[in-house]
This record gives structure tokens, sequence and C-alpha cells, in this order.
């Protein structure tokens, strides 16, 4: 513990020095060869677990979840060419991250390092539709998988333990009006590219935005049980984000239901809160806070209740690294936790890390 102190006292220290001293850099500029453009980024970190869990895991992580040691969460890069009117996007990756987004097909080697391969088809004429096929992110949430362009370093529990990561199939959008986006999903349904029965899912999304404020909704439904398409899954997902230069804040709800023909629905739900506030041009404090019931353990396999508080902040050592030291402690009404090697469990858990990140092109 007193080396652990000490070693976070230099990195502070370094940290808070540098930025004394740094000059503003200016902007990257784009990453293209003959018409694809490049991005991708490095992703590592050092997270300090107070429970100090034999398995040396963080309980409730998906993309931070070694505990007392150093890790890769991701290596990325990404090829994409913008409809014109024929488009395509490739994400490859590597790293811890990309086997939790994968962990629900493990045999599936040949998809586990592609994050989304997909073609676009925007037609002329269309009045802004895009139709995209193939492997993509889902549309739901508050955040995203990439670090870089998130507030907090370590993901919700609404992300980790209520809505999907990706989908195969399709997506179609469309700008209806000045400040709408509407969009409908046909897909195999969550975190598959093989689809286990033979049903599919569908997916409405919308996006109102009037000045700073921008108004996000999903909603997905479809079978996802294994060889059979009865019983199905329903998720509704909203977003509220108001974006400044100086502070922003985003509410981000969610409601997911998976329905059994002859057993009562699994139900989960949960609200997250959180904020940026910009110091200066490089140093930013992010606190986060939410509530998590996972009424039947459908996410968690233990029904319970989750709260959690994260507090981040955020120092830009130059265009394109970017460091951030974060506070989290995890709470539940149950005993969940793991502490030590006792047998034991306990109802919270603390945890301090250290991130750093990497990254090129476009910040999306």
């Amino acid at each position: 513990m007193h080396r652990f102190k000490c070693m976070l006292t230099v990195a502070l220290g370094a940290v808070l020095g540098a930025a004394a001293q740094a000059q503003q850099s200016s902007p990257a500029p784009p990453w293209s060869v003959g018409g694809i453009e490049f991005s991708g980024l490095v992703d590592g970190y050092y997270s300090y677990n107070f429970n100090h869990p034999a398995s040396r895991a963080n309980q409730l992580r998906n993309f931070d979840l070694a505990a007392g040691q150093f890790d890769l969460s991701m290596a990325k890069l990404v090829m994409e060419h913008a409809p014109d009117p024929a488009g395509f996007r490739v994400d490859f990756g590597f790293g811890k991250a990309f086997d939790a987004i994968h962990g629900a097909e493990p045999g599936l080697s040949a998809f586990r390092n592609i994050q989304q391969a997909y073609i676009s088809y925007k037609p002329k004429g269309g009045k802004g539709l895009q139709l995209d096929f193939g492997k993509h992110v889902t549309m739901a949430g508050g955040e995203v998988i990439e670090t870089h362009s998130n507030w907090n370093y370590s993901r919700s529990l609404l992300f980790t333990l209520a809505i999907p990561y990706y989908h195969m199939g399709l997506r179609a959008s469309m700008p209806v009006g000045s400040n709408f986006t509407a969009g409908f999903h046909l897909v195999n349904g969550w975190n598959n590219v093989l689809d286990n029965n033979s049903g599919k899912t569908l997916g409405l999304s919308g996006a109102v935005t009037s000045g700073p404020v921008t108004w996000s909704n999903n909603y997905y439904a479809g079978p996802e049980k294994t060889d059979s398409n009865k019983g199905w899954r329903h998720l509704y997902d909203t977003t509220v984000l108001v974006s400044h230069d100086k502070a922003s804040a985003y509410f981000n709800f969610d409601y997911g239901a998976e329905r059994n023909p002859a057993a009562p629905a699994a139900v989960w739900y949960g609200f997250a809160g959180a904020a940026r506030f910009a110091v200066s041009e490089r140093v930013a404090v992010s606190p986060r806070l939410e509530w998590f019931n996972d009424r039947d353990g459908f996410s968690t396999g233990v029904p319970q209740k989750l709260k959690e508080f994260t507090l981040t902040g955020e120092y830009k050592m130059a265009e394109g690294i970017l460091s951030r030291i974060e506070f989290r402690r995890d709470w539940s009404d149950k005993p969940y936790f793991e502490r030590g090697a006792g047998p034991g469990l306990h109802k919270s858990q603390n945890t301090l890390l250290a991130g750093f990140v990497a990254y090129f092109g476009p910040k999306r």
C-alpha cells in the first residue's frame, strides 16, 4: 500500500508539473490515403482494488477488469471510406476489451478481433438516407467502447450490464427535417454474428437536436433464446445530452425485459447521470452517479440493487495523448464483492485507476 501511494504521488506530481509548463498543441491533420481515412488508439491502465480480490479482477467492469496490475485494454486501427455513394468501415483490434465485447461468441475466432465491419450505401437523391450492412456497434447507451470518446475511464453499470455491444445485420438512418434523425435496424440479435435462432431483432432509433441539447431514443425487440423464437427480449434506452465548452451533462435511462413463455419476465432497469467540467483546455473533471436494479439477476446472476459513484480527473498531455485518474465506488444491497481470499462476500468495492490513451484520427 505504501509503495502504491508513493507511485501515485509521483505520477500526480509529474502530470501536474507538465500541465503547468505545457503549451497547447495544434490539431493533428487528417490521416488519409487515397480516399481511405485512418484512425486508431492504444489504451492501457493500472487499477488498484482496495478489496484485494484473490481473483485479481474488478467486479462489474468490462474494459478495466484487471486489479493490482498493469493491463492493455485495447489497441485498435480503423479504416473508413465515407459513402459517395458507396463506402465501408472496418475496425480491427486486440486486447482485453475485445475479449469482453465478444464474450458471448467465444468460438468465433474469425470475428474476435473485428469490432465493426460493414459496407455503406448513400444513394444520390436519397435525401440523406444511409444504409449500412454488416457488423456494427449498437446505437444504445450513453457511452461508447472507445475510452477517449467518453468522460470517465471506466464504463457505467448501464453500459456494462444493461445493453448489447454490437449487432449483425442492416441499419438505416435518415434525417427528417433539420433537427431529427430516424433509424431502423434489422439484425440477428444481441452480440452475435451468427444467430442462435431463426428470428430477428428489430430496432428503432431517433435523435432530436435543439441547440446544445440532444435527445436520443433506441428500442430493440426480438427473440434471443437459443433455438427458440418464443419469449422476446425488449430494451428501451434514452439519453439526454447537454453540450457546452465549459460544462456538459447527460442523463441515461435503460429498461430491459426478457420474456419467458412459462415464467415471469426477467427485468432490469437503471439510470445514470454524469457531468464534465472543463477547468482549462487540458484539464477536466467528470463525476458520474448511477443506480441499477437487476431485479431478477439477469445481468449479474444475483437479484440486487447496485449503485456506483465515479470521479475522474483528466489531463490532455498533448494532442492525441490523454491521461486520466479515477476513483470509483460500487456498492450493493446484497453481499456480492470479493475481499481478499476469504470465502465471504461484501457489499462494496473501491478502486483507484490511472489510465492513458494515445489516439489519432477523428475522435469517434
